[in-house]
């Protein structure tokens, strides 16, 4: 889908709600170091004591978890060109990809020095992992910055809530803590971008709705491209951290209703169409679930 004139000129008018927003994020977030709720009183030396799992403190499923929404994190240099490169140099997209930029980069930090001080992973592997995903790298598949705004709504959504999951699921209060510090930052971020495609929406209704079902209905984590992403991803989903149904039921549906799709008027033809096909993808979603939470409850028996 390339960029149109239509969505660069969408984009433009809803500058002040873009800039308003930013305004109100830098008021509300509040700013945390990582170095003050990383447990460096655990950290030992890996050549001295190599690392072996028994050292670990968190079950294999969460350190799979914590693992992969690390190395997602890393991939940042990607998100920012993308986001960034969007934009015009002097616009306030500029201006916030740079500051989500900065605040988002605090999060691989924090996460890789809670993994290595608590030894909750193998830290050769880590570092092999990193380096082949970024430098695979990551495209985010579109160009209209409508899609973009749509994409990004939905993914800081689904970061926040596999951060989120990952720390409750560690049972571990250092581990809790580094993630919900991290969750709370994915959560300002996405009441960004979700404020800034409401303004879009109010503008041009039958423009945006087009986007969204083209973004839900193949949405995708920015993540494919870590090694053995799958194998990690079908891990996570049976523990329930991230998984079809909780995409579905905290993701997909939450912003469904949150900007009313179906109650939409005064739409275009194609536009009719998508929101309809939108109103159920939730079901479809839910019906893969479904099948997935069968396969894997039979294995359980057998």
């Amino acid at each position: 889908m390339t960029t149109t004139a239509e969505s660069l000129e969408l984009v433009q008018t809803v500058e002040p709600d873009i800039r308003s927003l930013m305004d109100t994020h830098r008021e509300r977030r509040e700013h945390w170091y990582a170095h003050e709720v990383v447990p460096w009183e655990q950290g030992r030396n890996y050549r001295d004591e190599p690392w072996d799992e028994s050292q670990a403190s968190v079950s294999r499923p969460v350190r799979t978890a914590l693992v992969l929404n690390l190395l997602t994190e890393d991939n940042l240099p990607y998100y920012h060109a993308r986001i960034a490169g969007a934009f015009p140099a002097d616009s306030a997209m500029a201006e916030w990809s740079g500051l989500w930029t900065a605040e988002e980069g605090q999060h691989s930090i924090a996460i890789r020095d809670f993994l290595l001080t608590s030894r909750n992973c193998d830290p050769r592997l880590l570092e092999e992992d990193r380096l082949a995903t970024v430098s695979r790298g990551w495209s985010i598949g579109y160009t209209d910055p409508v899609d973009i705004f749509n994409y990004t709504s939905a993914q800081e959504l689904a970061t926040r809530v596999s951060h989120r999951n990952a720390g409750v699921k560690a049972e571990d209060p250092i581990a809790y803590e580094v993630m919900n510090r991290v969750a709370v930052d994915e959560n300002h971020h996405f009441i960004f971008y979700r404020g800034v495609t409401t303004a879009m929406l109010r503008e041009a209704p039958s423009l945006v709705v087009r986007s969204l079902r083209r973004v839900l209905a193949n949405f995708s984590m920015p993540g494919t491209e870590i090694p053995n992403f799958q194998r990690r991803a079908v891990e996570i989903a049976k523990t329930g951290i991230y998984n079809l149904r909780v995409h579905a039921e905290q993701v997909v549906q939450p912003l469904i209703r949150y900007w009313k799709v179906a109650d939409l008027e005064g739409l275009d033809g194609e536009a009719a169409e998508a929101q309809e096909e939108i109103m159920g993808i939730t079901g479809r979603l839910i019906e893969q679930a479904e099948k997935f939470e069968a396969r894997i409850a039979r294995r359980r028996k057998a």
